[in-house]
Parts: structure tokens; C-alpha cells; sequence
């Protein structure tokens, strides 16, 4: 990327808060660039609603996350979502992708994160469906 050219005619003088302001406005992409990230967010159907399941599940995807490399990412606010069904002994019954980022190898990072975090901790008795749904949402978003 190269350096932006600023031209501005102005009849006065330009104060120094003003020059910083400029500055600020142009430089902001790229500080958004350099600052944004992964973002991991899970949801499960609600007949779900012991806490400690959700969290201890969502724990085990994002500690199997590995991040690909920066031609792998995909452009921000893109998601991958990963529909799972978690079956009452905590095995993996499936997983798919149901929402591509339109980056495979964030996609196939996604899948394989939820994959590798299998088997869950067996389903609650609290909760009486045969198989637990659960989405986990992989986002590249802008840093804050």
C-alpha cells in the first residue's frame, strides 16, 4: 500500500489540531486492520439452560482454535458457522458448515476446531432432548 498524498488549500493557516484530525481520519483502516481479530460465539438450543454446559463447551472449542495464517482470513465482519449435534453420551454426532466467511481455510479452521473439541462432557440430566444443537459462530470483526 502506498503513502496517501493529502493536498488541502486553505486560506489560513492550518492549526496543528486540525493536521491531527486529518491524519487521524486516514490512518483509522489501518489501525482497524491491524486490530481486528478472532471472534468465538456459541449458541444452543434453549431447552439448554445449565450454564456451566455452555461454557464448558464453548471453552473446549475456542482452546482448539488455530488461527490461519493471514492469506486465510477473511475480510471483517465474515463468519463461519458450525452447526453440531451433541449427542447425550458427548460425542459428536455431526458438524457441518452452514455459513461460509469466503475463506476455506477459515472455514476448514472452524470446522476443525469444533471436530478436535469433541467429545463434550455427556448432556446434562437437567436436559431431556436425545441430541443437543449448538452453532459456534468464528468471526473476523474489528478491534474496539
Amino acid at each position: 500500500m502506498g503513502t496517501p498524498v493529502i493536498s488541502i488549500r486553505t486560506m489560513s493557516p492550518l492549526r496543528p489540531s486540525t493536521l491531527l484530525s486529518v491524519l487521524a481520519l486516514l490512518l483509522a483502516p489501518v489501525a482497524v486492520a491491524a486490530s481486528a481479530g478472532p471472534r468465538l460465539q456459541a449458541f444452543f438450543q434453549p431447552e439448554l439452560t445449565d450454564a456451566a454446559y455452555q461454557q464448558k463447551a464453548y471453552a473446549k472449542v475456542a482452546g482448539k482454535w488455530v488461527q490461519p495464517g493471514k492469506k486465510g482470513v477473511p475480510a471483517v465482519g465474515r463468519k463461519t458457522v458450525v452447526q453440531a449435534v451433541i449427542g447425550r453420551d458427548g460425542k459428536l454426532v455431526s458438524a457441518l458448515v452452514t455459513t461460509e466467511s469466503g475463506s476455506k481455510a477459515w472455514d476448514d479452521a472452524a470446522l476443525a476446531a469444533v471436530k478436535k473439541a469433541a467429545p463434550f462432557a455427556p448432556l446434562p440430566k437437567s436436559f431431556n432432548p436425545p441430541t443437543l444443537d449448538a452453532h459456534f459462530h468464528v468471526a473476523w470483526v474489528a478491534g474496539p
